[in-house]
């Protein structure tokens, strides 16, 4: 990026400056050639990501890499820039050229050609991942060996006169195209195709099939080349055992999914400055959402021979307050949880906002509505608490609890009351529903209090501004909501919403959580896994709360880690 910035400002300040006959419009859509690649490419990786999700009509049953693949377009755009300033024939080249045209299509021909394929080109095949723009995944000096090969076609044109924006802007569109469908580990070509015109099959050019023609020419044919395409077409979607069920946050979260940029999902969720120039592409994705109106799957993962899957409700968070999108929300949700007993599903957990309590009474909605499900809808409210009380400092003797009293705000209360931590409420109305719902001697340690002096803040939704500058300098923040609270203080400490580390055994687990680090999962996400992995029988939804102990140690015996807190060692 830091090489191509100059050349690219420099070609558009030329074009705008310069008198209508100095202008290289040749030069000057480098820059936008370069960023059409960019989407083009993009759009064939969040579609193989999903599809490859999905698991139906898989060609080879693996993950794709997650990896950022714009190293070889940045390199190619680097190539174009020099030989616009280098070559005299590249100087200002025409929109078309029919010659120019016809001989690039004649000499990338030339390259599959098996004299020259067997010398040249047949690197570019050799990878056994099948996934898009596999070929460009290379060490740098396999990046110049393929951009010589295919500047070939280019260069000779470029070189003989008759050359053309057209010739090359559709050359590269077409290599591009080829090799992201080629390699997008999907079967996407259906049979009925052949079936109406079976010559086509030995012309065209499929994910699993690659112009059988040449091979049956040339002696090449693989005898299982057909049977791979029968059985990719025939390969159903894998059937999940455990789901977890969230929506998006933002419009610009969708850029955080797995099915996004792999360079903004490999990293916990912050707005980006460039996130304002590339709002088109965000409001098509919210158009997209708005016409598509369904649950997607965008991410499946292995844990001791469970398989897991996330879904995502086409929502974003803002509606979740609306009431009029209540309606239609609990529908989705209703929706993917009767989806995910239709595939034999034995878990499914609601994430986020799915569970707030006036949209479904923390899932009961649809268990009242379903009483016969196999498949148990679970909260995650008793996991989040025990991570609570597991994140507290040890010797803390006072806690203040501030924000909206939801079912593990009542069960953190009880239980540090319970366990003789004096909590501390600074809104009246949140001290008498605390004290109301104890029925307990416990509640002697719920003390109403206009002081701010504990250093210990668990904190939910509606903790506020001047509530944050009054406490203490140093205090530790705790939330105990699904979002955690902005950081306005920098003389303070803000602990992770609650979360757990990852197992290493959890395979394919690379995109992050939302705001939490990379292979670290929220505790209602973990806790629909370790419902299906302890097989229990029951549902974890409602005002109904699981055994926070037992749930506790269930977790750590299957691996998951108690996620440290920078600042720990000093409490």
């Amino acid at each position: 990026y830091v090489i191509l910035a100059p050349w690219a400002i420099h070609s558009t300040y030329s074009f705008i400056i310069k008198d209508k006959s100095e202008r290289s419009l040749s030069l000057f859509l480098i820059f936008p050639f370069l960023l059409w690649r960019m989407l083009h490419n993009q759009i064939w990786i969040s579609l193989s990501r999903y599809w490859t999700a999905k698991g139906k009509n898989s060609i080879i049953d693996k993950s794709i890499e997650f990896e950022s693949k714009d190293d070889q377009i940045l390199f190619n755009g680097a190539l174009f820039y020099l030989a616009s300033k280098t070559l005299t024939q590249a100087e200002n080249l025409p929109l078309w050229r029919t010659d120019g045209v016809i001989m690039t299509i004649l000499l990338h021909s030339a390259l599959h050609h098996h004299y020259l394929y067997s010398r040249y080109h047949s690197h570019h095949h050799s990878s056994i991942a099948t996934e898009p723009i596999t070929s460009v995944i290379h060490p740098f000096a396999e990046h110049i060996a393929y951009s010589a090969l295919f500047s070939i076609p280019m260069l000779t044109a470029i070189l003989t006169d008759s050359a053309s924006i057209a010739s090359i802007a559709g050359y590269l569109t077409y290599i591009d195209f080829m090799n992201n469908m080629g390699h997008c580990n999907h079967e996407l070509i259906p049979k009925w195709l052949f079936s109406i015109f079976p010559p086509l099959k030995y012309l065209m050019y499929t994910p699993s099939l690659f112009m059988p023609l040449y091979d049956y020419l040339y002696g090449t044919m693989d005898k299982s080349t057909d049977e791979l395409y029968e059985i990719s077409l025939k390969r159903e979607a894998e059937l999940p055992d455990v789901v977890h069920l969230t929506h998006l946050t933002t419009p610009e979260s969708i850029y955080q999914l797995r099915l996004g940029f792999a360079s903004l999902a490999s990293k916990p969720y912050t707005s980006k400055w460039y996130f304002s120039l590339i709002w088109p592409v965000t409001l098509w994705s919210m158009m997209l959402n708005w016409l598509y109106g369904r649950t997607f799957i965008v991410e499946r993962y292995h844990f001791n021979k469970l398989r897991l899957q996330s879904w995502v409700i086409p929502k974003y968070r803002i509606q979740y307050f609306l009431q009029y999108q209540n309606e239609t929300i609990n529908s989705l949700i209703e929706e993917a949880i009767l989806e995910a007993e239709e595939r034999g599903a034995k878990v499914l957990s609601l994430g986020l906002l799915n569970q707030e309590e006036e949209l479904n009474r923390y899932g009961a909605l649809y268990v009242e509505r379903h009483p016969k499900l196999n498949v148990k809808v679970v909260d995650g409210s008793s996991l989040a608490v025990a991570v609570l009380l597991n994140s507290i400092p040890r010797g803390t003797t006072q806690v203040v609890l501030r924000g909206k009293l939801t079912k593990v705000a009542y069960a953190l209360a009880f239980n540090l009351c319970q366990r003789g931590i004096k909590v501390v409420t600074i809104q009246e109305d949140e001290f008498l529903k605390l004290n109301k719902s104890f029925n307990t001697n416990s509640e002697s340690n719920l003390v109403f209090s206009a002081s701010f002096s504990p250093k210990i803040w668990l904190v939910g939704d509606g903790l506020d501004k001047e509530e944050q500058l009054k406490a203490p300098k140093g205090t530790l923040f705790i939330p105990f909501s699904q979002f955690p609270p902005k950081k306005l203080r920098k003389d303070c400490y803000y602990h992770s919403s609650p979360a757990m580390v990852t197992p290493r055994s959890l395979e394919n687990l690379h995109s992050c959580e939302n705001w939490l680090p990379r292979r670290v999962m929220s505790a209602w996400r973990i806790a629909g896994i370790v419902h299906a992995l302890e097989g229990w029988n029951e549902h974890e939804c409602g005002y109904t709360m699981s055994n926070i102990e037992k749930v506790w140690q269930a977790s750590l015996q299957h691996g998951f880690q108690p996620l440290l807190f920078p600042t720990e060692s000093k409490y």
